[in-house]
């Protein structure tokens, strides 16, 4: 079997893997955000109405991330 029969059997797009991988990225951060959160509650518990709006907000921009992510998944796969 030579290098043109392999490259010709292998079909897809490289795409689905790099929107998979950029996915980890946000998953992360929203973990991070959402456990300082409940360790800031957990220090100040008379805080936690403005800890939980600025939770929000930040999982919003994480969230961002794996939009752009999908959106570059789409423009590169022409669909």
């Amino acid at each position: 079997m030579d290098a043109t029969t392999v490259l010709a059997e292998i079909n897809g797009n490289i795409a689905t893997v790099g929107y998979g991988l950029a996915a980890i990225g946000p998953a992360i951060g929203v973990g991070i955000v959402v456990g300082k959160t409940i360790e800031g509650v957990a220090r100040q518990p008379e805080l936690a109405g403005r800890l939980q709006v600025l939770m929000y907000i930040g999982i919003a921009f994480t969230e961002a991330l794996a939009f752009i992510g999908i959106a570059t998944y789409f423009i590169f796969t022409g669909v």
